[in-house]
């Protein structure tokens, strides 16, 4: 550990000569990536396993490929670029990952002194913030939808100009007709089009549904997952739930992600049975913050059973017509909508689950997440499902007030205890 904290400190220190910078952070990206392959955690499960060393593959490939890579959000249908062999960098992630070099403090603070809101969501600052510095490579163009966050646009708006590549913004309606599906598909067209241009190369019809096809069978997979965890439960750590957010979106369609999600119905099938209390998630995990890892990181008491940002939508797509099907999709994703559509979906999940006790970790600057939290806490209430509120900073650690946190969490953990 000693080892890794001089590193971050020295990728630190090395922000201002940014061809270093970034040659340091693909650096530490390859031999992390090759660590979990030979050296991973043998306490945790095979898929968790796999899934740790996929993610890092993921992130390696656009890093490490900025000429066949591409900038998205968690709900750009990706699809698409993996039918071209583009390499798609979520900027949630990346932030993520500088999070985990310890450096997400110094790249939200440049990317405030450039003039960004405090108010804005720290996922989005940091990836400005890589940005200001110039450790950010530069892709080939960008994509985003309007799907839940509003930060998206501002943020590959501003950031494309600076680079100079170009991007689109798919425009979802919030309900289906058939005119909506005609209209995003449409946009998908155009999306082609500029992708073809853009990497000298003819799209391929064919293999779009061939990557759908792995999609569904996938999402198979996923399902009969959900099936289980009424009554076994894979022990897990909040970073692999919020790893889960490469294979439950951007990377749907990938050979990889199938296959992790074989190992983990696998997984689950000789998993014990539920003992523990089993805690589900509503929306984001607190992956960074103390408390919670104390208590749900393979904890003695208590399980992690998931979070519904990786349920948003688990149906099937339409072959015959790949890009109507990935229409269908967005608009019909969970997400996608107003709040009756997002806790209809998530109360049905929570019925499969059937989880002891629900958190839900109000991100700062996610006006999205601080505005249903109440509407949640009086639908759990009629559900007798004891329900959590915490407001913290999933990326930015200055910002989490731990002894308040800590407090809140044994309350609600002693409430639990008591049933």
């Amino acid at each position: 550990m000693k080892a890794i904290e001089i590193y971050c400190n020295f990728i630190k220190k090395n922000l201002d000569n940014p061809s270093f910078a970034k040659k340091l952070i693909n650096l530490g990206i390859g031999v992390a990536e090759k660590y979990v392959s030979y050296f991973g955690d043998r306490k945790v499960l095979a898929s968790h396993r796999y899934l740790n060393e996929i993610c890092m593959k993921y992130m390696r490939e656009s890093l490490y490929n900025p000429e066949r890579s591409a900038w998205v959000n968690i709900f750009t249908p990706t699809e698409i670029f993996h039918a071209m062999g583009v390499f798609p960098l979520f900027i949630e992630a990346y932030s993520s990952f500088m999070s985990g070099f310890f450096i997400e403090d110094v790249l939200i603070d440049k990317a405030e002194a450039a003039g960004i809101s405090n108010t804005l969501c720290s996922f989005h600052k940091a990836f400005i913030g890589a940005g200001e510095y110039g450790i950010l490579q530069k892709p080939k163009m960008a994509v985003t939808t309007s799907i839940i966050c509003d930060a998206n646009l501002n943020t590959f708006r501003y950031l494309a100009k600076k680079y100079d590549i170009p991007f689109y913004i798919i425009d979802v309606p919030s309900k289906s007709s058939e005119n909506a599906v005609e209209y995003v598909k449409d946009q998908l067209v155009e999306i082609i089009q500029m992708s073809e241009d853009v990497f000298s190369q003819k799209f391929d019809i064919d293999k779009l549904g061939e990557i759908v096809k792995i999609e569904n069978k996938t999402n198979e997979y996923r399902r009969k997952y959900l099936s289980y965890l009424s009554t076994k439960v894979c022990h897990s750590i909040m970073s692999f739930e919020m790893f889960m957010l490469f294979t439950s979106h951007v990377f749907m369609g990938r050979p990889e992600t199938l296959k992790y999600y074989q190992k983990l119905l696998q997984d689950i099938k000789n998993a014990p049975e539920r003992s523990k209390k089993g805690i589900f998630f509503i929306h984001l995990v607190p992956m960074w913050e103390p408390s919670f890892q104390q208590y749900f990181n393979l904890g003695e008491n208590y399980d992690i059973l998931g979070s519904d940002l990786n349920y948003d939508f688990i149906g099937k797509i339409d072959t015959s017509d790949p890009l109507k099907g990935i229409a269908e999709k967005l608009i019909g994703t969970t997400y996608n909508g107003d709040f009756a559509k997002i806790s209809s979906h998530i109360t049905k999940i929570i019925d499969i689950v059937k989880p002891d006790g629900i958190i839900q970790f109000c991100h700062w600057g996610c006006k999205q997440s601080i505005g249903t939290a109440n509407l949640y806490k009086n639908i759990l209430k009629e559900k007798g499902i004891p329900f959590l509120i915490v407001d913290g900073d999933i990326m930015d650690k200055r910002n989490n007030q731990e002894g308040q946190i800590n407090t809140r969490l044994e309350a609600f953990l002693e409430i639990l205890e008591s049933r």
